[in-house]
C-alpha cells in the first residue's frame, strides 16, 4: 500500500512526520470493506491490529453466559482502536467487533508480542497512547458515575451531547444496549424529550 494511504495521512496529522521505520510500517496497512454484521473480531479470537474506520460504524459488544449482547463502545467514521496494552495482543478477545452499516476499515498489523514495535521510543506515538488510554479511562469512569447515579433521560442526554451523530447511524436497540435500558425505555424518553414525531 503506498505510504500515501488515508490511514498515513490521518496518523501523520495526529503525531507528525514518522521516522522511517514508523512510515514503513504505517505503509503495511490495508483497507477491508466489510458489509454490514461481517465480523472484524470474535471472543476468543487474537487482536492483532490496529484499526481505523475510513467510513462506516462498528459496535464493540460482549455477550453474557445467558446469549444477551452489551454494547460497550462504537467507533465511526475517523475512529482509531488498538490493543494498546500487552495483555490485550498477548490474551484472546473477550469481545466481538462487527459493522453497523457497509464499512471501510484500514488494517494496520500490530507486533507480535514480544516483538518491539517500530514506533517504541518515537515519543509522538507514546504521547498518543498516553492520550487514548487516559481517555478510556476517563470515559470507563464516567460510564460508571451514569450507571450510578443518572437515570435513563439523563443518561441519553448526555450521550445527545457528547455524541450527537450516534443517533442517526445506530439502531434504538443497540443504543438502548449500550445505556443499559430496554428499547421501550428508551422510545419513552425519546418521546418525553420530544425526540419522536407523533
Amino acid at each position: 500500500m503506498s505510504a500515501h494511504s488515508p490511514l498515513t495521512h490521518f496518523l501523520t496529522r495526529l503525531v507528525g512526520d514518522p521516522p522511517v521505520p514508523v512510515a514503513a510500517w504505517w505503509a503495511s496497512s490495508r483497507p477491508v470493506d466489510f458489509d454490514k454484521g461481517q465480523p472484524l473480531l470474535r471472543a476468543g479470537e487474537p487482536w492483532h491490529h490496529l484499526w481505523w474506520v475510513e467510513r462506516g460504524a462498528l459496535r464493540l459488544y460482549l455477550v453474557d453466559r445467558d446469549g444477551a449482547e452489551a454494547n460497550k463502545n462504537f467507533f465511526l467514521d475517523g475512529a482509531l482502536f488498538w490493543p494498546i496494552t500487552p495483555s490485550l495482543r498477548q490474551q484472546p478477545a473477550m469481545f466481538h467487533v462487527e459493522p453497523l452499516e457497509d464499512s471501510r476499515v484500514w488494517a494496520l498489523p500490530m507486533p507480535e508480542p514480544g516483538v518491539a514495535a517500530p514506533s517504541d521510543g518515537w515519543a509522538p506515538w507514546a504521547a498518543l497512547e498516553h492520550r487514548v488510554l487516559c481517555a478510556l479511562l476517563d470515559g470507563k469512569m464516567q460510564r460508571e458515575q451514569e450507571f450510578l447515579q443518572l437515570g435513563a433521560r439523563e443518561r441519553y442526554a448526555r450521550l445527545l451531547a457528547q455524541h450527537p451523530d450516534w443517533p442517526a447511524r445506530i439502531a434504538l436497540r443497540h443504543l438502548a444496549s449500550y445505556l443499559g435500558v430496554t428499547d421501550v425505555t428508551l422510545s419513552r424518553v425519546r418521546s418525553e424529550m420530544g425526540l419522536i414525531k407523533s
